[in-house]
């Protein structure tokens, strides 16, 4: 009988338990905002839950920031003074636990994280990147050329992205961005890590600030590339952004084949027009019948393979 209790016990711990765990669902990788803007974090998790949810802060190179927690979906309470100003506030729904951050400073450019602690254990969701625009322009500088116009898909395209930066300790990083039409968001699509070890000096410029040149090469384009790309560098504990690369396709390409085309079927079409009427007004014999289908049929081979067939009919 006591094996009987005991495994009810185990049935009710294991569904409190069961309850306790929550999925965190980050959906946006990366958020960009003026300073001054406002934008809307979204976390997403379990309806059932028994765990407590919490939004972190991780700037660049330093350690993370408790925002605030809410257990059981209760009204959150605010740590490390994020409430002191009102810009920052919790957004409680359904399935949703959103940060929602107004009135942006330069500071707020970081990594915001959302989690679910229950006991010991802490399960993270993949983070949101926050950067914050234009957040300090007399200390870096992103150059990017406009606009970028491959031919047609197949072909490669380099894009080049010049980085200013004035002298301070510690590495810098280069990440690029593409953001395509419809998506609320670029996505990053390539990073160059530890930069300040690739970094090429530019010729253009003189100390204290160094110039480095970036290039990120795509090959074999398709429509898909289409979009326009962002290059962005970490350093001295900011971030900014270049002002992007769009990249379309011309269609040039695509115009003249399609004229050529149907110029040629027309052509064809006509051609074969005028053989049937010239046949039909004619009296043929079996033979001139063979020998008129035989040109419309030659005509064919001729677009398709410019060597015409040559047949001669002698008459009895």
């Amino acid at each position: 009988i006591y094996l009987k209790y005991i495994f009810i016990m185990f049935l009710i711990c294991d569904c409190f338990l069961g309850a306790a765990y929550t999925d965190i669902n980050q959906q946006d990788h990366l958020k960009i905002s003026e300073v001054g803007g406002s934008v809307n974090l979204s976390c997403v998790t379990s309806k059932a839950s028994r765990s407590t949810i919490a939004w972190m802060k991780q700037k660049l190179g330093e350690k993370p920031l408790l925002i605030a927690t809410s257990y059981q979906r209760q009204p959150a309470a605010f740590y490390n003074d994020f409430d002191k100003d009102g810009r920052f506030e919790i957004l409680i729904a359904a399935e949703h636990f959103n940060l929602s951050i107004s009135n942006i400073e330069p500071s707020d450019s970081a990594t915001y994280y959302c989690a679910s602690l229950f006991i010991y254990e802490i399960s993270f969701g993949n983070g949101t990147y926050l950067l914050v625009k234009g957040a300090s322009p007399t200390k870096h500088k992103v150059l990017q050329q406009p606009v970028m116009n491959p031919e047609h898909p197949g072909d490669s395209a380099t894009l080049q992205c010049t980085v200013n930066t004035q002298s301070c300790s510690g590495d810098h990083s280069v990440y690029w961005f593409r953001h395509r039409s419809g998506e609320s968001d670029p996505g990053i699509i390539f990073t160059h890590g530890d930069s300040s070890s690739q970094c090429t000096r530019s010729s253009e410029t003189v100390s204290p600030t160094q110039g480095c040149i970036y290039k990120l090469h795509k090959n074999n384009l398709s429509l898909s590339d289409a979009g326009t790309y962002y290059c962005a560098v970490a350093a001295c504990g900011e971030i900014l952004f270049g002002n992007g690369t769009k990249m379309d396709f011309t269609g040039k390409k695509y115009f003249i084949p399609l004229v050529l085309i149907l110029s040629n079927v027309f052509f064809l079409l006509a051609v074969i027009l005028f053989v049937v009427l010239q046949c039909k007004k004619q009296k043929q014999s079996e033979g001139d019948l063979f020998l008129c289908l035989f040109n419309i049929f030659s005509i064919f081979l001729y677009v398709l393979t410019a060597q015409p067939l040559r047949f001669h009919h002698g008459k009895k």
